[in-house]
This record gives C-alpha cells, sequence and structure tokens, in this order.
C-alpha cells in the first residue's frame, strides 16, 4: 500500500479520537485501532516510514500513539 494513503488513513484515526474528552484513552484508541483492524504489514510499512522521514506527516496524536504503543504496533 502506498504510504500516503497510510498516513492519510491513520490522520483520519487520529481525526476520530480526537473528539474524546480523555487525551490519554483517545492515544490508546488510536493505537488499538490501528492495531486491530490494520494487517502487520501496514502496521510495518508506517513504522518504517516513520523511522525513515520522521512523523512530520501525522496528526499530533497519531504520532504520540504510535510513539508510545509502538511496541503493541509491530
Amino acid at each position: 500500500m502506498h504510504i500516503d494513503s497510510l498516513v492519510r488513513m491513520a490522520n483520519q484515526i487520529g481525526t476520530f479520537f480526537e473528539a474524546m474528552p480523555d487525551r490519554e484513552e483517545a492515544i490508546e484508541g488510536i493505537a488499538q485501532h490501528i492495531k486491530k483492524f490494520w494487517e502487520p504489514r501496514m502496521r510495518r510499512e508506517l513504522l518504517a516510514h516513520i523511522d525513515s522521514s520522521g512523523t512530520g506527516d501525522l496528526n499530533g496524536m497519531v504520532a504520540e500513539a504510535i510513539a508510545s504503543h509502538r511496541e503493541v504496533l509491530a
């Protein structure tokens, strides 16, 4: 899958969870959603993208969710 599509989808997930009043719960929700609904190949591609070019194109909450829950997503 093209990395732009993965980033766009991750940011859409982040936008949904931003509405939650509890930030920590939202960050956990983002990570769990990606873990549950993305196949491992998609998660690996997103993590490789972050490792090579940083999180500049990711929503702030998405970047935080991935950084704090990376072990769950790998």
